[in-house]
């Protein structure tokens, strides 16, 4: 069975062995800027932009216990939900998965509900 049929909204990004461990890539799927992380064998997938200075630069910040600190300003992101410290709102963080050495992510959209 092919991997798109069994979670078909998951999107090719890179073959695992391109992320370096600890340090970030920058991706664009399907319009939206994310950041991807390695740290052992887990990929971490978070929204790129920064939440205080709306720029994309999530991805060049350096990891610390779980959370990568943006470079600008030292905001610290949660590498598996997004969120700052004491679950403060922070990014949107993506679902990822590993598949005979490729990366996958699903993405979504933020709509605003009126």
């Amino acid at each position: 069975m092919l991997f798109e049929e069994v979670i078909p909204d998951f999107t090719k990004i890179c073959s695992l062995t391109e992320l370096k461990e600890g340090i970030g890539k920058r991706f664009e799927v399907n319009g939206i800027d994310i950041a991807v992380f390695r740290v052992e064998q887990e990929v971490f997938a978070i929204n790129n932009v920064c939440t205080h200075l709306h720029k994309s630069i999530l991805c060049d910040g350096f990891l610390e216990d779980g959370f990568v600190i943006c470079p600008a300003h030292g905001w610290e992101f949660n590498l598996k939900d997004g969120k700052r410290p004491k679950n403060r709102r922070g990014v949107d963080s993506y679902l990822t998965e590993i598949r005979n050495g490729d990366v996958f992510v699903k993405v979504f959209e933020k709509r605003v509900n009126y």
